[in-house]
């Protein structure tokens, strides 16, 4: 009861807007940061200290839920740049507990469109996180509600500093020209053959001025009489060789899946070069299908995000994507694009990671159909020949919006499930 009381005396001091009956708050301007909670039994404990830190706290159960809140006139046809930055302090699971949200409203304060959730983008050397990004009003709207959200966690405490909000230039865009080939090599005599047939579709794509292009799993073994340990080679080895010298003769990255040898193990992987025409990354196949078992691969265990000078990507194989775990892991990581060289698979779930992690997953395949998945789930380029080469100008920066839902990939680690060891 104790707690309670105060709690109760806390609300009165800060003043009722914190509490307005309708659940919102007044559309008058905000002058000073306040808290904000839906209903009273919710609010965290919230104070100011003496440097002007706000300090939101759990409140002794995991329901609890608040904000400190504050709103902003915003003009018609103008961007804004939000930013803040927290420190935060035994919170279970911060990329649900500790966000910001941007929500648009009306002169009457009824939200207009969806409201956004700007992204944590790093941590400084005291280990203040920064949350930041530039947005758009949605139209109609003539005032921006900005809460600094602290909720379900039963003993943590966020503090919150330098809090900002003022117009800004609109989010400049940030394109990559994305390219994936369809080739099958029939009746060849070994990988050098193969590696050779696929420099004609690599220069093709790289004369169309392609920042990054996907070639299939196995180009080293297809169409030949080679088994899988006979291709497998060592990495750096032949194949990271001879595709660093088309990266380089065009400055672009390579995706290509090949077998690896290191010792008496033999991988499925996929090689990042760059364009340099070094070795960037690999990744090594972690969901293995019956048949590569019964012929002695050995699965790799972790999910690896590269960061390229376009964004953050991460490669698949094949079987991966039967499994959701997978691409989860790697856009939970960052993950923009996702490289898929893969031999045949489900288009069905090929769709549905794209939507599920809201990234661009780019196929090259002998079975199933080669190309490009926007966000949406949709082909937005195809490679239909064996023998050709699909090319799509994406921009990283360009929100996908849901209707109902807004900025879906903005609200997947604010709201998605807890997954069992997430929280330690």
């Amino acid at each position: 009861m104790n707690s309670l009381f105060s709690r109760l005396l806390l609300t009165l001091a800060l003043g009722f807007m914190a509490y307005p009956s309708s659940g919102g708050e007044s559309p008058a301007v905000v002058k000073d940061w306040r808290p904000y909670a839906q209903r009273s039994a919710l609010m965290p404990q919230m104070e100011m200290d003496e440097a002007g830190i706000l300090i939101s706290s759990a409140s002794g159960g995991f329901s609890c839920n608040g904000a400190w809140r504050k709103t902003f006139p915003i003009k018609e046809n103008q961007s804004y740049r939000f930013s803040v930055q927290f420190q935060s302090k035994d919170v279970s699971l911060p990329r649900r507990s500790i966000l910001a949200q941007i929500d648009w409203k009306d002169k009457n304060g009824k939200r207009v469109g969806q409201p956004d959730y700007p992204p944590n983008i790093g941590a400084d050397a005291e280990g203040w996180m920064t949350i930041a990004g530039v947005f758009s009003p949605s139209p109609g709207a003539e005032l921006a509600v900005v809460d600094l959200i602290f909720r379900w966690d039963a003993q943590g405490k966020v503090r919150w500093k330098n809090p900002a909000f003022a117009e800004s230039a609109p989010l400049a865009p940030r394109k990559v020209v994305l390219a994936t080939v369809n080739y099958r090599p029939r009746n060849s005599k070994g990988s050098q053959e193969n590696r050779e047939a696929y420099r004609r579709f690599l220069r093709q794509a790289g004369e169309k001025g392609a920042d990054i292009v996907c070639l299939p799993e196995g180009i080293t073994i297809v169409g030949t009489p080679l088994s899988i340990i006979d291709a497998a080679e060592t990495i750096p080895g032949p194949s990271t060789k001879f595709l660093g010298e088309t990266a380089k003769e065009f400055s672009m990255y390579i995706v290509a899946g090949i077998y690896e040898q290191t010792g008496e193990i033999v991988y499925n992987t996929s090689v990042l070069i760059d364009r340099q025409g070094q070795l960037a990354g690999t990744y090594r196949k972690t969901s293995l299908p019956r048949e590569e078992i019964e012929d002695g691969v050995t699965p790799g265990g972790e999910f690896p995000v590269f960061q390229t000078d376009f964004g953050k990507i991460g490669m698949m194989i094949c079987w991966d994507v039967f499994f959701p775990e997978p691409a989860r892991a790697l856009a939970s990581q960052g993950a923009e694009i996702i490289l898929l060289p893969i031999w045949g698979g489900n288009e069905d779930l090929i769709k549905s990671r794209a939507i599920e992690n809201q990234i661009y997953l780019i196929t090259s395949s002998f079975d199933a159909r080669t190309g490009i998945w926007n966000r949406r789930g949709e082909m937005a380029a195809e490679a239909k020949e064996n023998g050709s080469v699909a090319l799509y100008e994406a921009d990283l920066n360009e929100q996908t919006l849901w209707e109902w839902l807004g900025d879906y990939r903005a609200r997947i680690p604010r709201e998605s499930p807890v997954v069992k060891g997430e929280i330690k």
